[in-house]
């Protein structure tokens, strides 16, 4: 299994603003360590990139600890769920289906194994990664009831995006 610093260094030419770009975004910035990571692996897991996942949850689990790592994976599960179920309802616009009962179950949201705001940070990185406007929206606004700054979902954002990124230029042949 290849390190994220290797994964980073093998990056080519045409990726070095990604690669400048992945050792910006996990350096200083206005969220932890253990946010840091778990939003890297989240978005990781949603962009479905093994070696990049595999890297991240190696490094999640060497800083953060197994239970962040477990919750930045969870995360990216429960809302490959959610992000089409609510991304369907915003882009049919029926008030029926609105009306209707989601019926899945979600219960990891309230009960994660280490920080619940650092799991809504995951899952608003997951839903940016996702492009479920409707999971953003609440994502966001319960991370700013719950006292996450705006400044730390940009910067969990950011993260979200740069991995992406790095995701898509691992998956070249």
């Amino acid at each position: 299994m290849a390190t994220l610093e290797a994964l980073r260094e093998g990056l080519p030419e045409f990726a070095r603003d990604l690669k400048l770009n992945l050792q910006a975004v996990l350096g200083d910035s206005t969220l932890n360590p253990a946010q840091r990571l778990g939003v890297a692996l989240a978005s990781a897991a949603a962009a479905r990139q093994p070696a990049l996942v595999a890297a991240l949850k190696a490094e999640t689990e060497a800083q953060a600890g197994p239970a962040v790592a477990e919750d930045a994976l969870a995360a990216a599960a429960l809302m490959g769920m959610t992000n089409v179920f609510y991304r369907f309802r915003h882009l049919v616009g029926k008030e029926g289906y609105a009306q209707l009962p989601a019926r899945l179950r979600m219960n990891r949201i309230a009960k994660p194994a280490a920080d619940k705001l650092d799991f809504e940070l995951f899952c608003l990185a997951v839903s940016a990664v996702n492009a479920c406007e409707a999971c953003v929206r609440s994502h966001e606004e319960a991370l700013l009831k719950g006292g996450i700054t705006e400044a730390q979902v940009h910067d969990a954002v950011r993260i979200a995006a740069t991995i992406h990124g790095l995701a898509s230029v691992l998956d070249l042949p």
